[in-house]
């Protein structure tokens, strides 16, 4: 089984550095446009099947990708964002920050994040992804298939902690991926191989989501 994940595109909150979650923001205008590079880079790819959060920014994001191929596309939750409760909406960055000065462990330190009322934690995330990856990788009928998932910055470091087998508190890894970046696994047995990761088909200039 070969998986492309990837992370959707740009949307206006992006843009603001305010926390979606699972606020239902679709994707702007060059949101869209990552979108269609990104599918120029994989229009090669023989996509089996797409899994895909049910939050239009990345349902959108599978839907440009695809294009006008026929696969079927599944709406899975367990891939959803991670929810942010009251913090939802809040500009997060160095400039315009809006939260407790506590929220900063969410980057620093995800072992001790304090999860604001109606939010998750960082382990609650890692568990459901986990789940649906265990589910996924033991469907025999995709043995041999080519997959796309669509996400969401913090689910999908949850995926790839999974993945390679770390702790909690490296949840990050290499950081929050790029809109439409690009993880390519391979599964074989039921084991993981992370062939490339946050691999992007565009030449545009997108600031780190942390800024």
């Amino acid at each position: 089984m070969k998986i492309y994940f990837v992370r959707h595109g740009e949307t206006d909150w992006n843009k603001a550095r305010r926390i979606q979650g699972q606020v239902d923001i679709p994707l702007n205008d060059f949101g869209r446009h990552l979108a269609e590079e990104t599918a120029k880079g994989l229009a090669d790819v023989p996509f089996d099947i797409c899994y895909t959060s049910p939050l239009w920014r990345a349902a959108e994001t599978a839907r440009i990708i695809l294009g006008d191929r026929r696969v079927p596309v599944m709406e899975e939750k367990r891939i959803e964002e991670m929810a942010f409760g009251e913090y939802e909406g809040k500009c997060c960055s160095k400039k315009g920050w809006e939260l407790p000065e506590e929220f900063r462990l969410f980057f620093d330190d995800p072992e001790h994040y304090a999860v604001p009322a109606g939010g998750e934690g960082f382990a609650d995330v890692k568990r459901r992804t986990g789940e649906f990856l265990a589910e996924l990788f033991q469907k025999d009928e995709l043995e041999d298939s080519v997959v796309l998932v669509t996400t969401h910055g913090a689910a999908l470091a949850g995926i790839l902690n999974n993945i390679k087998g770390r702790p909690l508190g490296e949840y990050w890894g290499v950081g929050v991926h790029k809109n439409c970046a690009v993880t390519e696994v391979e599964v074989s047995r039921g084991r993981a191989h992370i062939i490339s990761e946050n691999v992007v088909y565009y030449e545009d200039e997108v600031a780190p989501w942390e800024e």
